[in-house]
């Protein structure tokens, strides 16, 4: 059972008790990420991730810091997105006073010293040349820049290096003010716990935290809206394609249409269609693409929704010779599945799919606290796993073939590639017969 309480000061608390379950999890979500900042301080919300775990008064260093759960056998770490920051740690339920103090610890009495900060540069500035260097990685923020262009959205989570270069105390407490307050944030403890207990040791561990109403994100242009019925009121108004040059053996590309927000319950057939296109090794595209044609290793369809925006897109690992093949197959099965309604047994496949590997999904108290607390945050509105096996399969065949529709048109279309080319001439004749 699924409990959530809201305290006078506005922090949220889940508790999720597995009854058989010899782990508990802490996650600490709040509302801060990129989609948060602005472009003098894009990136501020990933680097106060890193600081988190650079001392508090009670744990001076990181050493001491990451010993306090090495010495239990603990997992711990943390994660900043577009829309959220979370910190969490894992641990054998004997020990979950020691997680809870350390989470509350490092959130709430992090030092942010000038010369960690210093050090912490160096640190970031390889991670972001990591991710350019690795185009598997980098390929899907060049494509959400191309969806979104110079707003938030389209920015990267990681920032960029001028900004990090800059960056003073004051900017990191400034963005602690802003964003990491009670109504900001959520609590959520899944594993083997006692309700009562638990709320009770987090009013204690927590009982400082900032009360101040926090700063909130700007609307992302040209996004979808539940009220959109087929997306013609965006503004783009014809195929778009960016290319990213860079010697490589094999070309990352992704291939897709803008699509359904979180708070559509379209949503719901979109993640079908993706799943049907690329979800799985059975699916159309792993079959045209890998299977048939051998042409790509690692081929997915992905289906993605914020609270603003939302695309259905393929993403794909192509030999650099070939990759003009491989977009005329992949459009060739978006058309395929636009103009055709998917069989009676596709459409049971891919439910069950979907169910089955949910179920799977959620064995683990940290994923339960991450799938729950997630939806909290973003919408106000916890769905339980049965809930949400109950929206799938009122799915119906029609519906999938409406979806398509409704997302696969030409005026939505974009392709985002990396690989050794300069010239996005022919890749954008090809997408514009779509």
């Amino acid at each position: 059972m699924i409990n959530k309480t809201i305290l006078k000061n506005k922090l949220r608390i889940i508790t999720i008790p597995m009854k058989n379950a010899k782990t508990t999890s802490v996650l600490v979500l709040v509302g801060a990420g990129s989609k948060y900042e602005t472009k003098s301080n894009n990136g501020i919300s990933h680097f106060l991730e890193h600081m988190f775990f650079k001392g508090t008064k009670k744990r001076s260093n990181t050493l001491k810091i990451s010993e306090t759960l090495d010495r239990i056998g603990g997992k711990y770490n943390a994660f900043t997105g577009k829309e959220y920051t979370g910190y969490w740690a894992k641990v054998s339920s004997d020990y979950f006073d020691t997680a809870l103090d350390w989470v509350s610890d490092i959130l709430l009495n992090s030092q942010i010293k000038e010369q960690e900060i210093n050090k912490e540069r160096g640190v970031i500035i390889e991670e972001m040349n990591m991710y350019l260097d690795t185009p598997m990685i980098y390929i899907d923020d060049l494509w959400e820049q191309l969806l979104y262009g110079n707003q938030p959205a389209g920015w990267l989570i990681i920032g960029e290096k001028k900004n990090i270069l800059k960056f003073k105390r004051k900017d990191f407490l400034n963005c602690l003010k802003q964003h990491y307050t009670a109504e900001n944030t959520i609590i959520c403890v899944a594993g083997n716990i006692n309700k009562n207990s638990v709320e009770n040791k987090i009013k204690k561990y927590f009982k400082n935290i900032n009360t101040a109403i926090p700063e909130q994100k700007i609307k992302t242009i040209d996004a979808p809206i539940n009220s959109i019925q087929n997306f013609n009121s965006i503004k783009q108004t014809k195929p778009e394609c960016l290319i990213h040059f860079k010697k490589t053996d094999q070309t990352h590309l992704t291939l897709g249409f803008r699509g359904y927000d979180l708070f559509s319950d379209k949503k719901y057939a979109q993640t079908m269609l993706a799943t049907i296109l690329g979800g799985f090794m059975s699916s159309r595209l792993f079959i045209s693409v890998r299977e048939k044609n051998g042409l790509a290793y690692r081929i997915k369809t992905l289906s993605e929704s914020s609270t603003d925006t939302g695309y259905l897109a393929t993403f794909a690992g192509i030999r650099n010779d070939k990759v003009e093949k491989a977009i005329e197959l992949i459009l060739k099965e978006y058309k395929i599945i636009k103009n055709k309604k998917i069989s009676k047994q596709e459409l049971e496949k891919t439910k069950n799919y979907l169910k089955g590997s949910l179920a799977l999904s959620l064995e683990s108290s940290d994923s339960m606290a991450f799938f729950h607390s997630t939806q909290e945050l973003l919408t106000q509105k916890i769905l339980t796993q049965k809930q949400i096996n109950q929206k799938i399969d009122t799915i119906t065949q029609q519906d999938i073939l409406q979806t398509a529709k409704n997302i696969f048109i030409r005026e939505n279309l974009n392709l985002a590639l990396i690989g050794p080319f300069k010239d996005k001439t022919k890749f954008k004749k090809i997408i514009e017969k779509f």
